[in-house]
């Protein structure tokens, strides 16, 4: 009886293992995690070199840097700070940029010595470089997001030169209707879609209560890189570590082939409640383990 018992078992475990590895290779896991090192900006200013080792040590494998300025990497030249990377196990695929409107004199800037700033980012060997902020005197109106259009393709122009795809990074604002219209709608339609993608923000978006996955499917292809920051369940919607708020990673994660997710990079633009390299691990713990 156990014999003939045993034998139907396996034959049954047999012919339920197509339909088994079906429901299994519908849960997926990340890889290579990202981070925004402006999470930790006063770390690197204090420490580059022991931060990104922690870093390391944490699991992350791809950093975004934030701290580019006139040639230099946190104050180190190109080939010096790729070789920190290198000597930890990391890669720098992206890096934050701004206009330089507000430090006009700034080399390195889309609006002076942009091509040497490109240059740079391909040394390191960086894919995207991203415009991260516009500053309030620079989005007063609607022409100035039109005017902002023209220079962002004539920067991905050069970037595409360099092999790196030019993007860019939204907060809520623009998503705030502006002369009828609304001012990240403006940036898609106006801009070419080969010259410039988009680093969405999935916290800024979920705050300027839309929708990101009807974006997806919108502009299919148009975000290969995401912010990934979560929101506290609270009135004030407060940034707090991935997995502790109410965002709900697996169903964007669902989304990211719609998308063109190619890179994703934790961010937490202030950390309240633990120290950054505390708050940074706290969200590579859930990523890490996060199936969808």
């Amino acid at each position: 009886m156990q014999r003939r018992t045993f034998l139907k078992n396996s034959c049954l475990s047999v012919a339920a293992a197509p339909f088994l590895w079906e429901f299994i290779k519908e849960y997926k896991k990340v890889d290579e995690i990202g981070i925004q090192l402006y999470t930790l900006r006063d770390d690197m200013k204090e420490a580059p070199v022991e931060t990104l080792k922690k870093l390391g040590k944490i699991g992350y494998q791809d950093v975004e840097s934030a701290g580019y300025m006139a040639g230099k990497f946190y104050g180190m030249a190109p080939a010096e700070f790729k070789k920190v990377l290198d000597g930890e196990g990391l890669k720098v695929r992206s890096g934050h940029t701004l206009t330089g409107r507000q430090a006009p004199e700034q080399k390195g800037t889309l609006i002076n010595d942009w091509e040497m700033a490109v240059a740079d980012a391909a040394e390191i060997g960086q894919k995207y470089f991203v415009l991260a902020y516009l500053f309030d005197f620079e989005r007063k109106t609607m022409d100035d997001y039109k005017r902002l259009a023209e220079e962002c393709n004539k920067a991905g122009e050069v970037c595409n030169k360099y092999g790196i795809q030019f993007a860019y990074h939204n907060h809520d604002f623009e998503f705030m209707e502006l002369d009828g219209a609304l001012p990240y709608d403006v940036l898609l339609s106006q801009t070419d879609a080969d010259k410039m993608k988009m680093e969405l923000d999935l916290y800024w978006i979920t705050k300027a209560q839309k929708d990101p996955i009807a974006y997806f499917k919108a502009h299919k292809g148009r975000f290969p890189l995401w912010h990934v920051k979560d929101m506290e369940d609270s009135e004030e919607q407060f940034f707090t570590e991935v997995g502790n708020g109410v965002i709900d990673w697996p169903a964007l994660f669902k989304e990211a082939k719609t998308a063109g997710m190619k890179r994703f990079y934790v961010e937490q633009d202030v950390c309240r409640n633990h120290k950054p390299i505390e708050s940074v691990e706290i969200s590579y713990k859930y990523l890490s383990g996060m199936s969808y």
